[in-house]
């Protein structure tokens, strides 16, 4: 497993430039709905060949471009990827006592790398996407509509 990451910080980018990108991406996704891989030329029409991007990739891009657009952050992390428990506890947006204590009732999965906690990407949205579906089904439960 790794922890390494890119990070492109709001500001580090011309939104307008990264705007122009994301609608070319999305235009292309949507003109070819059934292509797993598309094609994005370049824009001076010099002739040359084609970027061929796999579909999921193209999508995934044009959202970060999207996100850049708007002067959002973006932090790009590999699956596999263990975060240090203050990184964890960021991404949870709690405090890092708070994440320790979930670690130690054990509901969330970490290794010890020396005397350091890691806790992998996938078991922390795993566990966000656990945390956060509990509110809607408590909300969902019999006897608990309107007053």
């Amino acid at each position: 497993m790794t922890n390494a990451g890119s990070v492109i910080r709001p500001g580090d980018v011309d939104a307008q430039v990264a705007e122009r990108a994301a609608r070319r991406i999305r235009d292309q996704l949507a003109s070819h709905p059934g292509e797993e891989t598309i094609s994005v030329g370049s824009e001076l029409g010099d002739g040359g060949e084609a970027l061929v991007v796999p579909r999921a990739a193209a999508g995934l891009f044009a959202r970060v471009l999207g996100m850049l657009a708007a002067g959002q952050g973006v932090r790009v992390l590999p699956d596999r990827a263990l975060l240090t428990s203050q990184q964890a506890a960021d991404a949870l947006n709690v405090s890092r006592p708070y994440l320790i204590g979930l670690l130690e009732r054990s509901q969330i999965p970490y290794t010890m790398v020396g005397t350091h906690r890691r806790v992998a990407l996938a078991d922390l949205l795993d566990y966000k996407r656990r945390h956060d579906r509990e509110p809607r089904q408590a909300a969902a439960a019999p006897g608990r509509g309107r007053l």
